[in-house]
């Protein structure tokens, strides 16, 4: 039962079992239907969509930051039109670095559902590897998705705001660990959010990091390396993962759980709720924990 990622190959050799689902999450923010156009192109056989806006998020408010958490009652029904119960097997892929397909990978295990990974190198790899490719639309027989949701993987913002507020971070006693890149934590690029920044006393680890040369996973040697540079000895269940939208935060969470790293939280609203209330403090520049 593959937990965190998978290899293309042993994919393959489970596309005919009516207990694995393939879903396909490929997304670009700047062309939100791009996904579901190249779904629609060729996709894994037997592949499903989902979309990040519709399917992976819920209703956003102006509280809200950018991809909020789909309501658990929504998300069930969801898996369940696809066809996904206890029983079922999930392989998530995207266009290749897993940052949208870790955000479904991480959906599924705040849910209860461990019988989910990420097929390591998405599409691309896929696709290098010579494997087939259809075009047909897969209808599956709905299945009952019985949610059990994990307590205590979800931080707000209002839970951050007092972690913040009270010198946690500044003391060492929780870590913050954001996933964007080094200029848009540091506040010199940002062309997504309305306000540049990061949250005082937060860390910087891009999700790039986690990612070899040919776009798949590190080694979980190499992850392991990489995220003691970032933790700095810290346990890693006081260490709490954000981006701009809770979404490639999900890749950093996969990251250290292939690494054998485990019991991090993602504060889901992230960088782009964290700025709705401008009396929340900001930074620029480096990290400087």
């Amino acid at each position: 039962m593959p937990t965190t990622l998978i290899e293309p190959a042993a994919l393959a050799a489970h596309l005919a079992d009516p207990d694995w689902a393939i879903v396909d999450c490929r997304f670009d923010l700047a062309l939100p239907e791009w996904g579901a156009h190249a779904w629609a192109a060729g996709h894994l056989p037997n592949a499903l969509y989902a979309h990040l806006d519709r399917d992976l998020s819920g209703a956003r408010t102006a509280l809200m930051g950018r991809h909020p958490l789909p309501a658990i009652a929504a998300l069930t029904a969801t898996l369940a039109r696809w066809g996904i119960d206890k029983e079922v097997q999930v392989v998530a892929y995207d266009q290749g670095a897993g940052a949208y397909a870790a955000r479904l990978w991480w959906l599924l295990r705040w849910l209860g559902h461990w019988r989910v990974a990420v097929l390591d190198g998405g599409f691309a790899a896929w696709e290098r590897a010579g494997l087939p490719i259809e075009a047909a639309a897969t209808v599956p027989a709905p299945r009952r998705f019985t949610a059990a949701p994990a307590a205590g993987l979800v931080v707000t913002t209002a839970a951050l705001a007092r972690i913040v507020a009270a010198g946690a971070l500044r003391r060492g006693e929780l870590t913050l660990v954001d996933a964007r890149s080094a200029d848009r934590f540091a506040g010199e690029n940002e062309t997504l959010d309305p306000v540049a920044g990061h949250i005082p006393g937060a860390r910087n680890h891009p999700f790039s990091e986690n990612l070899a040369a040919h776009g798949g996973f590190l080694s979980a040697p190499e992850l392991r390396r990489r995220w003691a540079d970032t933790l700095r000895e810290r346990p890693v269940p006081r260490l709490i993962a954000m981006c701009g939208s809770g979404v490639t935060a999900c890749h950093n969470l996969l990251a250290l759980e292939a690494a054998g790293l485990t019991g991090a939280r993602l504060y889901a609203g992230s960088w782009s709720e964290w700025i709705r209330d401008p009396a929340r403090p900001v930074a620029r520049g480096a990290e400087t924990s």
